[in-house]
């Protein structure tokens, strides 16, 4: 009899089920993100007719984390269903929106009873590629926030200090420049960049590069109202700023060598 295995993942436990190839549920069970959690579900695995030569297929949710590192360990295939899908695969179950993890789990293990073939296992890739894999996975990550926290800084900036966005948006690199982060630094406000003169912008901007004659708009940016709210509300937003800034500040690469991996998406 052949058996399929689906895991619906969570943060501190995880859902199983088992089903046979005509559909029936032969097993199911919560086990724990840890140590003991794994090797019940290995032991679990082992009493349905998992072996070293002819391993139970799993389905989850995931591509990466401590489960799925466990799940690879020999020739077992598992494979990583996109969450659309498995949503997709859902609705041919019941009409009700509502989630059920043991359900989840359920529908993971019949989607490689009914399709297997459509979709492709995990390959069986080597310590260094799962490495590079990690770092790279890290490195889109840094991307991705850093480009989201670039567009909460332009929402801010385009409230109460639409010259300072000017000043630097047709560059490359824009707001995420290093020499944009020292100046908004040193004049995170309209009223600060009033009171500014240019001496101790291009002094501050030295060590990041040379500050451009187009970069020293951003002071009075000719033609455009310094703000459109006033002191108490731009003084406000102005706090706001640094703040987002320093939240991504560590987005712009990914972890060192001694930052741990991401484990969940």
């Amino acid at each position: 009899m052949k058996t399929f295995c689906g895991i619906d993942w969570a943060e501190s436990h995880h859902d199983v089920a088992l089903v046979d190839n005509s559909g029936k549920l032969v097993a199911k069970r919560r086990i724990t993100d840890d140590v003991a959690g794994y090797r019940l579900l290995l032991d679990l695995l082992a009493e349905h007719g998992d072996t070293e030569a002819d391993p139970i297929p799993v389905a989850i949710e995931t591509s990466h984390g401590l489960l799925v590192a466990v799940l690879r360990t020999g020739q077992r295939r598992v494979f990583a269903i996109n969450p659309l899908a498995a949503a997709r695969y859902r609705d041919r179950h019941g009409v009700s929106r509502k989630k059920s993890d043991p359900g989840d789990a359920l529908v993971l293990a019949n989607i490689l009873r009914t399709d297997m073939p459509m979709h492709r296992p995990l390959p069986a890739d080597s310590d260094q590629g799962r490495a590079v894999t990690v770092l790279a996975r890290a490195q889109q990550d840094a991307v991705w926030n850093r480009q989201q926290l670039g567009n909460q800084i332009r929402s801010l900036l385009r409230e109460y200090y639409p010259a300072a966005l000017e000043a630097f948006q047709s560059k490359a690199g824009g707001l995420a420049r290093p020499e944009a982060r020292t100046v908004l630094a040193a004049a995170p406000t309209p009223a600060r960049a009033a009171k500014l003169t240019l001496t101790p912008v291009e002094g501050s901007t030295q060590a990041c590069r040379p500050l451009p004659r187009d970069r020293r708009r951003g002071r009075t940016a000719p033609g455009r109202p310094p703000g459109r709210a006033g002191p108490a509300a731009g003084g406000s937003r102005g706090r706001l700023r640094p703040a987002v800034a320093r939240t991504g500040k560590n987005a712009n690469g990914p972890p060192g060598p001694g930052s741990p991996g991401r484990t969940n998406s």
